[in-house]
């Protein structure tokens, strides 16, 4: 498993609790909706990273941010 995929897994993983307390329990709205929040995390990361010159954070978020998309 690349490393860009195992942390988009970890970044969704870390969200699926929040999402499931406030939305229920139907496991395919609580994986679709903590990917959503993933991929709202990795866009913060990416703004601050591109704003800030961290050309090899922002390539690295650019990959986890499709490998969230694959999940």
């Amino acid at each position: 498993m690349s490393n860009t995929k195992e942390k988009a897994a970890e970044l969704i993983h870390k969200f699926k609790p929040f999402v499931q307390f406030k939305m229920g329990v139907d496991p395919s709205y609580v994986l679709k909706m903590a990917k959503e929040c993933a991929y709202i995390a990795v866009d913060q990361v990416l703004k601050y990273s591109k704003a800030h010159g961290f050309i090899g954070l922002t390539d690295e978020y650019e990959q986890v941010k499709k490998e969230i998309e694959n999940l």
